[in-house]
């Protein structure tokens, strides 16, 4: 099986949930506001984070954000990180994570 993946199965939000609660989760998650969560999907461009207390919200962090040496966190790896941006066209939460769980 390809590493690289779109977010799907359980507790993936469906995207009109997502489009239909865009307003509150830009609301909830300012700039600037810390999120936990957890990988749902990968692709060589980033990673599709599962945003704990939002479960409608879809967060995404692009490898362009992610120091050079470091590897994408696995699907399921355990994420942290900063909102720096509302993807408005797509309804996307954009991340910059500064921590996840790496393997040892």
């Amino acid at each position: 099986m390809d590493e690289f993946r779109l977010p799907a199965g359980s507790g993936v939000p469906a995207a009109e949930a997502v489009r239909q609660s865009w307003t509150a989760t830009v609301t909830a998650l300012p700039e600037g506001a810390r999120i936990r969560g957890e990988v749902m999907g990968r692709q060589r461009f980033g990673v599709f984070i599962r945003i704990h207390g939002m479960p409608d919200a879809v967060g995404l962090a692009e490898i362009s954000g992610m120091p050079h040496d470091l590897e994408l966190p696995a699907m399921g790896a355990g994420v942290s990180g900063v909102v720096i941006w509302h993807a408005d066209h797509n309804h996307q939460v954009k991340i910059k994570l500064d921590e996840w769980d790496r393997p040892e």
